[in-house]
């Protein structure tokens, strides 16, 4: 196939899951709806946590991270998507799809250290409550919080990189629904074997260790938690282990079914959809699953309310 120069302005077309739904319209609609949620919900959050001091503990601090990395993880594809729909007009330039996928890369990977990292932070909660200060000092969390965005970036600029040095052909669609390393390694015209081997070996190696320490940690909180003498204490921690528990569900559902299993064992039509579950949907649902459940979140959401929102009374 005849080979195209990436400098000569030419980009990429993203076919995605709009393109290839059979209601665009409606899929459209809710996409939208799922967005403002995720952008409301989150940027809610975020507000809470910043604004009322009772939050300002190291979960809460980790959990304002995940909120943040949710906003920006949707805003980098949401509303691409949703503006090309509507303006019929679905280009991407070769310089937006590396910056996309680098954003995308950094902030999933940002993402996945994270969600161990608050695993620690409720197993040190749980487990050994009378050094958790100590343990979580803020020292600690920030430390934690750099870690997943350094080593997510650095291991998304390499992957960029890479992927991006290849000769691609002429046929520049890309079924998918954002710019990722495996859509675009199937329009390269060189052999990507080996390559796609590295990358399903660093998937593994991303995703498998983080996931291994998060389950540990949770099977060390499910023995602390099985032996409390409080029933409402017990009640208390298995409520937040849940949440966090269903978060980390959706996120490495999503994420193992797109880098570990071998792309023989999943389609393009499969991807995009997985791809709107981890980038629109878990964002969207993220906030609501841990707020809702959790009386302090709500009780600052109220303060932070009725001190900002709320008319002041005149004293008579």
């Amino acid at each position: 196939m005849e080979l195209w120069n990436s400098t000569l302005g030419r980009g990429f077309l993203l076919v995605g899951i709009l393109n290839d739904s059979g209601s665009p319209k409606l899929l459209c609609a809710t996409l939208a709806v799922l967005y403002t949620l995720a952008l409301t919900s989150n940027g809610l959050l975020l507000l809470v946590i910043t604004m009322d001091t009772q939050l300002h503990v190291p979960m809460y601090l980790l959990l304002g991270q995940l909120s943040l990395m949710d906003l920006l993880f949707t805003s980098v594809v949401t509303p691409k998507t949703l503006t090309d729909f509507l303006r019929r007009e679905n280009i991407i330039s070769f310089e937006g799809c590396a910056l996309q996928m680098f954003l995308a890369l950094t902030l999933g990977g940002a993402e996945d250290l994270l969600l161990a990292f608050m695993a620690y932070d409720r197993y040190v909660a749980i487990c050994h409550p009378l050094n958790y200060m100590f343990l979580m000092r803020p020292r600690v969390c920030w430390l934690m919080v750099a870690t997943s965005w350094i080593l997510a970036s650095l291991s998304a600029l390499g992957h960029t990189i890479y992927t991006m040095h290849y000769p691609f052909c002429k046929a520049q669609k890309i079924r998918h629904l954002l710019c990722e390393i495996l859509p675009l390694l199937r329009l390269a015209c060189a052999d990507t074997f080996r390559y796609e081997l590295m990358v399903y070996v660093m998937g593994v190696t991303f995703l498998i260790p983080p996931l291994a320490a998060l389950l540990a940690s949770y099977m060390l909180i499910l023995f602390t938690v099985l032996h409390m003498p409080s029933n409402e204490g017990r009640k208390k921690a298995l409520i937040t282990c849940s949440s966090h528990l269903t978060v980390v569900g959706m996120f490495y559902g999503a994420a193992t079914f797109m880098y570990v299993l071998p792309s023989s064992f999943h389609s393009p039509k499969q991807d995009n959809i997985v791809s709107v579950f981890y980038t629109i949907v878990t964002p969207a649902l993220n906030p609501l699953i841990y707020s809702l459940r959790n009386r302090e979140v709500m009780g600052a959401l109220r303060r932070v309310l009725r001190k900002h929102i709320s008319p002041t009374r005149s004293t008579p």
